[in-house]
């Protein structure tokens, strides 16, 4: 023990990122489908490290946690907008339904039991799985008029309320989502995935397990013509037209590679390399010639490139769409082989929507995929660089925009920096999707943005509210466990029934889908995903996540505004 204070007392950072490492160590071990998670389990290190009695400069924890929140608006920015629109609007209210439960749940439970704060803020950060409120709440509560004694008593009871109300918050979206809501109204979770898959693709059957989806794979073969092919005396052009969902990316005769414009007249013997997907070069009716291999030291070039999605002309279009416009810009097929919303990956379904700022996955040549980019957005590389200019611009805007300040019952309630910072990354993250040539903020770096400066948040929190968790903990743990159940199950009752009957959104997927993202709880869309065993709930699930990530990391600032009582009284 007096290594270890002697450490705190000339390395405090060093207890930090012990907490980071020991947590999501901890956040990985699973028990029966649980997962703790880093966050949760940095905290909990955090509150253990902080027995020693560690000081870190809060400063750390503003700049770590602006940083975190810049960085979910930025990613979430694009489906943010566009959740906005008239064609999702019933998922837009059922999101915004559900985050208004959640608040009006926690707020009946403080007023009702007198609960100070920080323990109400606790709450909803724990029972709604919302991390960022600890952030916002304790920003609004640095600003209140209290002594400093107080203030840190309220921001220990944020953590522990988040501590002890986390664990069932992701687990009853879980129950809920997977069992509880398709019991009652009698869904089979697959059978309805199937259905919709099936509705997607414009009536194709869907697959079943131990069954792969071809149309996702993608290779090259080597055909060499005999006398009696079909297209002797043809041209390789001819060929190419006559292939659906397949292309002749080369022609090669007496081991030399000739210009498929110069390929006027396939003869015996030429060896053509034809890339498709595996079902159609399966198709005993292509009948090419015998398949052989390439000639040896030759080399194919293909690629794989990952574009954003701007132009607007394609945006609410659908997949099958995006498939008609790379076949008809390009010499040869680009073959469209996976679709991300928001870090996620969407089914390759003819009707699925396809949303500005969605990226796609092309495959063909380099010249063919030039061909078709500028037409569609731009690439994202390795070689994609911060532009710092903006991003400090956005961050500044940010911290300028958390300065502003309304009083709510006499005391003064700002969105504070984090609020700021997430309002300015919302917009910056649009600004990108629709020009892309300002703003870029390369999907590794806000990953990193994102999970780090979450987990350093979090572990400053646990290290210093450390020593009086303990005590808080064995004088209302058991109640505040209690009240988080119930913010955790009231909000998802109310709002999926609501959602079901008012907003009429009653096709079973999209109805748990919605469950899962206006509650942000990324663990029950996990377990939802499981039981589809496909990703149809992903399209639904993106729009309200987007629409509640927002709405409850601002409810802090409410929170504390609201709810009158404090430790003191």
């Amino acid at each position: 023990m007096d290594v270890l204070t002697w450490l705190a007392a000339q390395s405090s950072l060093v207890f930090l990122f012990i907490a980071v490492a020991l947590g999501y160590f901890a956040g990985k071990l699973k028990i029966g489908n649980f997962v703790l998670g880093g966050i949760a389990g940095t905290l909990i290190m955090g509150v253990v490290l902080g027995q020693v009695g560690v000081t870190i400069d809060s400063a750390v924890k503003d700049i770590f946690f602006a940083l975190f929140i810049y960085a979910v608006g930025y990613q979430g920015g694009p489906q943010f907008f566009r959740a906005l629109s008239l064609k999702s609007l019933n998922q837009l209210l059922s999101a915004a339904v559900m985050c208004l439960l959640g608040l009006l749940t926690v707020l009946v439970f403080a007023w009702s039991f007198g609960l100070d704060r920080g323990t109400a803020a606790g709450l909803a950060a724990g029972g709604l799985t919302q991390s960022a409120i600890i952030g916002t709440a304790g920003e609004t509560i640095q600003k209140l008029s209290v002594s400093a004694d107080l203030k840190q008593i309220m921001e220990t009871n944020i953590a522990v309320g988040y501590a002890v109300c986390y664990i069932f918050g992701s687990i009853g979206p879980i129950i809920m989502v997977t069992w509880f809501f398709p019991t009652v109204m009698r869904w089979d979770i697959r059978k309805e995935a199937l259905k919709l898959a099936e509705k997607m693709s414009g009536g194709a059957a869907e697959l079943e397990p131990g069954q792969f989806n071809a149309a996702r794979r993608i290779d090259t073969r080597f055909y060499q013509l005999g006398s009696d092919a079909a297209f002797v005396g043809r041209s390789a052009q001819e060929l190419d037209a006559s292939l659906d969902d397949a292309a002749v990316e080369a022609v090669l005769r007496s081991g030399l590679e000739i210009h498929l414009e110069d390929a006027q007249s396939l003869q015996a013997g030429d060896v053509v390399a034809v890339t498709g997907l595996v079902s159609t070069l399966d198709d005993p009716a292509i009948a090419l010639g015998t398949e052989t291999q390439a000639p040896d030291g030759y080399r194919l070039v293909l690629e794989n490139r990952h574009i954003v999605l701007t132009n607007p002309d394609y945006a609410g279009n659908k997949l099958q769409g995006i498939h008609d416009h790379t076949r008809s810009n390009a010499l040869n097929d680009v073959f469209v082989t996976g679709v991300n919303r928001m870090g996620r990956e969407l089914p390759l379904l003819p009707d699925l929507e396809i949303h500005k700022g969605d990226e796609l996955q092309l495959t063909g040549s380099p010249r063919d995929l030039n061909a078709v980019q500028k037409s569609l957005g731009y690439p994202i590389t390795s070689a994609a660089v911060t532009d710092f200019i903006f991003f400090g611009i956005g961050m500044t805007l940010g911290l300028l925009l958390g300065l502003i300040e309304i009083k709510i019952g006499g005391v003064p309630v700002s969105v504070g920096s984090g609020g700021g910072c997430l309002l300015s990354g919302l917009l910056f993250g649009w600004l990108r999707s629709t020009h892309p040539r300002y703003a870029a903020l390369p999907t590794g770096a806000v990953n990193f943005l994102r999970d780090f400066g979450l987990a350093v948040f979090v572990g400053v929190v646990g290290i210093s509210a450390g020593p009086q968790v303990l005590t808080t903990l064995q004088e209302q743990g058991m109640s505040i466990f209690l009240f988080g159940i119930g913010v955790t199950l009231i909000p998802q009752f109310i709002g999926f029934f609501f959602s079901y009957y008012v907003l009429r959104i009653q096709n079973p997927i999209e109805a748990l889908a919605c469950v899962a993202g206006g509650r942000s709880a990324n663990p029950a869309f996990a377990a939802l995903l499981g039981k589809a065993q496909n990703a149809t709930p992903v399209v639904t699930f993106t729009v309200t996540y987007a629409v509640a990530n927002v709405l409850l990391t601002l409810w802090g600032p409410l929170i504390v505004g609201l709810v009158s009582t404090n430790p003191a009284q």
